[in-house]
């Protein structure tokens, strides 16, 4: 087992640590700890059950444990899905005193910090994330949600897990699109908030993509760490934290379009930045530094080939709406972003047009 980073994601009596290293699962580290009750459910997938499953329960001495296994995809973030979780505790008897454990990416992580906010009206939950979006950003910070037929986590709840445990060699078993597309979120974060990390990410994207250890490793913490920052200021996204956002307008329609699992997360929010950076005012917003990384890193900088209007039909259910006005997330320069609804709506509809 690698040295153990811990970042606090500071809520007062609801902080919380993200714990970071190499061989924490299968012994490695004693997530018990922070299980306050005798039981736990484990939520996981069909993919992540015979990887990971096993190495988990070795973590969680001296407790009941039972599991559930969902089908695996986007398309299974559903009300129906997390009706599953709810009958599985039902029927195991299970009390306020359980704790459910997520392992899995940011679909199984969705899933369980929801059904967790619902049942009983709230019971402790731990992020166990194994894929490199979900450890850097959706298994951080509390949002907890599904999808509906008419945009994507239109139905959730703020619920803060009481633990993030995040073991980087879980990463040697993600396929290759899948860390790719996790990348988009860690470049996200340089975008945004962070020029100097962008720039470090440009020196290192290959390393990244190798799998470098050292590299993966210093890329999660320095995301948490932003991310953790951020949380700790906005929890509930009434202001600062809504940059986190940033490409999602886009992202989230081209998902809704397209059909929820046609692209990955990741996939859609790395051609939905580039469609932000392009609304931002191009290059002085970094457009072109942007585009050469996301294709650097084999990641998409165009949508697929769907109407503009059915987008921007599709961005009309974006949570950041406010009285029937779209917001962006815009740059005003690389590090620095905004949340406004002041932007030139002929340049909005040139740019999608032009990416389609």
């Amino acid at each position: 087992m690698s040295d153990l980073r811990s970042i606090t994601v500071d809520l007062g009596e609801r902080s919380y640590p993200i714990i970071i290293g190499s061989g924490l699962l299968g012994g490695g580290f004693d997530l018990s700890a922070h299980v306050s009750g005798p039981d736990c459910l484990v939520v996981t997938n069909e993919t992540m059950e015979p990887l990971y499953l096993d190495a988990l329960l070795a973590d969680l001495p001296g407790k009941q444990v039972r599991a559930i296994s969902l089908p695996d995809g986007e398309a299974y973030k559903t009300l129906e899905t997390v009706e599953d979780i709810l009958d599985t505790l039902v029927e195991g008897g299970a009390n306020r005193d359980t704790t459910l454990v997520a392992l899995g990416g940011g679909v199984v992580g969705d899933i369980t910090g929801f059904a967790a906010a619902c049942y009983m009206r709230g019971v402790d939950f731990i992020q166990v994330p194994t894929t490199l979006l979900a450890q850097v950003d959706s298994s951080v910070g509390g949002k907890t949600g599904v999808n509906h037929a008419s945009g994507k986590n239109l139905i959730g709840a703020f619920h803060q897990p009481q633990a993030v445990l995040i073991d980087t060699a879980t990463l040697k078993t993600l396929p290759d699109r899948e860390l790719k597309a996790g990348l988009a979120e860690v470049i996200k974060y340089g975008a945004i908030i962070d020029a100097d990390f962008f720039a470090w990410l440009e020196d290192n994207i290959e390393a990244l993509i190798a799998r470098d250890a050292e590299a993966l490793g210093a890329a999660i913490q320095r995301s948490c760490e932003l991310k953790a920052a951020i949380v700790a200021e906005d929890e509930r996204e009434g202001g600062r934290r809504a940059i986190l956002n940033f490409g999602h307008t886009f992202g989230h329609a081209i998902e809704r379009c397209q059909g929820y699992g046609e692209w990955l997360h990741g996939e859609a929010v790395a051609a939905g930045m580039m469609m932000a950076a392009q609304l931002s005012g191009g290059d002085e917003a970094g457009e072109g530094r942007i585009g050469k990384l996301l294709e650097r890193a084999g990641l998409p900088t165009r949508p697929p080939a769907i109407a503009a209007s059915d987008l921007l039909a599709a961005m009309g259910m974006d949570k950041k709406v406010r009285q029937k006005q779209l917001r962006f997330v815009l740059l005003r320069a690389l590090g620095d972003a905004i949340v406004t609804s002041d932007y030139d709506a002929q340049r909005l509809d040139e740019v999608l047009e032009a990416a389609i």
